[in-house]
């Protein structure tokens, strides 16, 4: 919201500077996020008339004028602007004016020619920012008089960063009521009078939305001159609020917009055709919109429409073909209240943000669509004439929203902040605000007035009396009380441990917004179970990630991009399922690429492979001490990950990851190179510890067997471990998978593994029979289980 300093205190006597009001806005929760200082400086600066302008005869981009100043004879001016023409009024710089940006004004010699002073843009005199040519001024401008003077300088464009909840201060009359309460002064609006009715037209209006838009205000106005010139004064408050004059209807409507916050819209009458009416768009249905993009419609959009076509999407944007232009003569002004709810996000599905839908989304004042009416319609009459027609109302007073009474405790006010406010200042404040209050026995009955729609509970009352009577005024205290300290499970790793431990191991932690979109889901194979986004921040935010690694590898491209050939990223954060309601599950993922080392002189370089994130998974199982529990296997591996470079997996025979190479379609589509690797896993069973107990120190030698056998070469090696383990009990302390060989003397189709095995009893000591007897159990284990065939 931007606005200018002097328009707000025309409205609100404030009895302080600029840099009071500033800091007292943002300590009441109205953020000014900043401010312009504009006009400061203009000292020798006047209105000027050129009389005559001339070719330079030096040069053909300059002119020679003869420049009115107001007192003594007209000065000699060389200018350069495209615009210099005879009879036009525009700021005159006289000799020894120092304008913004430290510019002396000399007498000068341009090209031979004498120049005894400088006309001026407005850029040059830090009003504006246009450097087009000179500032055009009225032709009613009184020459001589100072510019300052006239413009109503020196001003701020003050913008105030604010919190979805306050629509109310998105007018400067909303605005007004704050700054009254905060410097205990008084609003100076009066309330707004009926125009008078000179013309019989009327147009029928039609409700056919339902609650999505329970109030529609319209009126007539014929013979209007839709060229007038807008008024310098309306001209200069919507520049200093960030908005370009255009023509005098769409200014007054941007005017009473931004005096009042309620959007309006007017449309050329002569181009309707049968009654108004508002309704749901049909599935399918487009319109052309003022800035010449086609908009797609559906059942979801709200659309003011006559009886043959549409007119424009409500609460966003006019249409073309129904908008007002400099040949129009009758106008139909709307004025309407819209359900937030049927215009929120509307916009965006558009590709659109209007000043309209800001305020309709977050709330518009139900009963200010009369009143910005009248409003509008004296301005237009003062400015481009023409006769105004009855205001035309439908409405369905059901649908429309009530103000709530809510009511203050005094003991709960006092409790909450900590002093004790005095209830005439408690008064005070809300009368301030606009609000009705009625004292209680407990404390008060307030009502508050339909422009606060977040007035709603106790709280939001104290709110208020805090942000006004002052956050500073506060006592600070130390909260007193007993900690109820949650104790810390030792069988659980932390997620801050989890995290040191991977930056420890070389990674990068990445922190990826938990939106992504359809498209790049669907390269990843995700179609199904997936959370879609009711409103959306953009179409490239739409669904709830179902996997961590989409965004994680976006990151990854992203940094590739950037020529960081090695990178090691990893997140840990939440994943999303479809269901009632959807399913959230921590997980971590981790993708690199690049080298499986960084650059070094000790050994030679080489690509990172399957290999080596399996050895991160490996040691971050090993960390826990529950690696027992996990396998990897090579079946029922998705789409995305490449099949002979992948795996499944799994923890007690549950699936709960993958880890592997991206498969080489998918890192074509990405635009990727074939070496990104990626893991990820279900964090809760990762986090798992086993606790560490203490043994005593084996009094008795352990004894190693190596065995080799030949197995089929889809038996995994967890399944040969499994085997032995289940024969072998608790004499086995360990096994070592240490050879693998296939090739000459093995036969096709089977694979040659070399195991150690470690052997131990805890109460004697292993004779050779007792080891052979192992080996034994251990083979026979394996013919039976992994058809194994033990080699001589």
């Amino acid at each position: 919201m931007k606005f200018s300093e002097n328009w707000l205190r025309e409205l609100v006597e404030i009895e302080a500077d600029r840099e009071r009001l500033a800091h007292t806005l943002t300590m009441a929760g109205l953020e000014v996020e900043d401010f312009t200082v504009l006009g400061e400086g203009l000292a020798g600066v006047v209105v000027g008339e050129i009389l005559a302008a001339e070719k330079h005869p030096e040069a053909d981009r300059l002119k020679v004028c003869r420049v009115a100043a107001g007192q003594g004879e007209p000065l000699q001016i060389v200018c350069g602007a495209p615009n210099a023409r005879v009879g036009l009024k525009a700021p005159l710089a006289t000799v020894g004016a120092v304008l913004p940006g430290g510019i002396t004004i000399k007498d000068a010699r341009l090209r031979g020619v004498e120049s005894a002073g400088m006309l001026c843009s407005a850029k040059e005199l830090g009003i504006d920012a246009d450097t087009s040519g000179l500032m055009e001024l009225p032709t009613d401008a009184p020459v001589g008089q100072p510019l300052a003077e006239f413009l109503g300088l020196p001003d701020a464009s003050i913008e105030l960063k604010l919190t979805p909840n306050r629509p109310d201060c998105l007018g400067l009359l909303g605005l007004a009521h704050d700054v009254a309460a905060l410097f205990g002064s008084r609003v100076r609006v009066s309330a707004q009078a009926p125009a008078p009715v000179t013309s019989d037209a009327r147009r029928g209006i039609r409700l056919e939305a339902g609650k999505d838009a329970p109030r529609y205000l319209g009126r007539v106005i014929e013979g209007i001159d839709a060229a007038a010139r807008t008024p310098l004064w309306l001209a200069e408050r919507l520049r200093r609020s960030g908005l370009r004059p255009i023509s005098a209807v769409v200014d007054v409507t941007n005017y009473v917009m931004l005096e009042l916050g309620q959007p309006l819209h007017a449309f050329d009458n002569d181009r309707l055709e049968g009654d108004v009416v508002v309704r749901h768009a049909r599935a399918g249905e487009t319109l052309k919109l003022l800035d010449g993009s086609e908009a797609a419609l559906d059942e979801g959009f709200l659309l003011i429409a006559d009886d043959r076509k549409g007119l424009a999407v409500a609460g966003v944007m006019g249409g073309h073909d129904s908008r007002v232009t400099d040949a129009t003569r009758n106008v139909f002004l709307e004025s309407a209240h819209f359900a937030p709810a049927a215009i929120m996000g509307r916009a965006r599905k558009l590709g659109l943000h209007t000043d309209a839908s800001h305020r309709f989304e977050r709330g518009v004042d139900p009963e200010l669509p009369r009143r910005a009416l009248e409003r509008a319609t004296e301005l237009l009459l003062a400015i481009a004439g023409g006769r105004a027609g009855p205001v035309l109302a439908a409405e369905n007073p059901a649908d429309l929203p009530r103000p709530a009474t809510v009511a203050l405790r005094r003991a709960r006010l006092a409790r909450v902040l900590g002093l004790g406010v005095p209830d005439a200042e408690v008064a005070r404040i809300f009368t301030a605000l606009g609000m009705a209050v009625q004292a209680t026995a407990e404390g008060w009955q307030v009502t508050a007035p339909t422009s606060r729609f977040d007035i709603e509970r106790e709280e939001d009352l104290i709110e208020e009396v805090a942000r006004v009577y002052g956050y500073d005024r506060i006592p600070t205290h130390t909260p007193a009380g007993a900690l109820a300290l949650s104790p810390e499970p030792e069988a659980r790793i932390g997620e801050l441990a989890l995290r040191e431990q991977l930056a420890a191991r070389d990674f990068y932690e990445a922190v990826n917004l938990s939106f992504v979109s359809a498209e790049l889901l669907a390269h990843w194979g995700y179609a199904h179970d997936l959370v879609p986004l009711a409103n959306p921040l953009s179409a490239d935010l739409a669904v709830m990630r179902p996997s961590l690694l989409p965004g994680l590898v976006e990151a990854l491209r992203h940094n590739r991009a950037r020529q960081q050939e090695r990178v090691r990223l990893f997140e840990v954060a939440r994943v999303f399922a479809a269901g009632d309601p959807p399913a959230e599950t921590p997980s971590l993922a981790i993708a690199a690429c690049g080298s499986a080392h960084a650059e070094q002189w000790a050994e030679p370089a080489r690509a990172l492979d399957f290999f080596d994130l399996k050895g991160e998974l490996d040691a971050l199982l090993a960390w826990g001490g529950k690696a027992d529990r996990w396998s990897l296997h090579a079946d029922g591996l998705p789409a995305w990950l490449h099949p002979g470079r992948g795996a499944r997996v799994a923890c007690d025979g549950e699936t709960v990851g993958y880890l592997g190479a991206l498969h080489p379609q998918l890192a074509k589509a990405l635009d990727l190179g074939p070496d990104v690797h990626v893991l990820e896993v279900a964090l809760a069973p990762l986090l798992e510890r086993r606790l560490p107990r203490a043994r005593p120190v084996p009094r008795f030698p352990s004894v190693r067997r190596d065995i080799a056998v030949e197995v089929p070469e889809e038996v995994r090696w967890s399944q040969i471990e499994q085997a032995v383990r289940g024969s072998l009990g608790s004499v086995l302390k360990e096994v070592k998978l240490f050879d693998r060989y296939s090739g000459k003397g093995v036969e096709t189709g089977r694979k040659s593994l070399a195991m150690g095995l470690i052997l131990q009893d805890a109460s004697r000591t292993l004779t050779d029979d007792d080891a052979d007897r192992c080996v034994r159990d251990a083979v026979a284990a394996l013919e039976t289980t992994c058809k194994a065939k033990l080699r001589g």
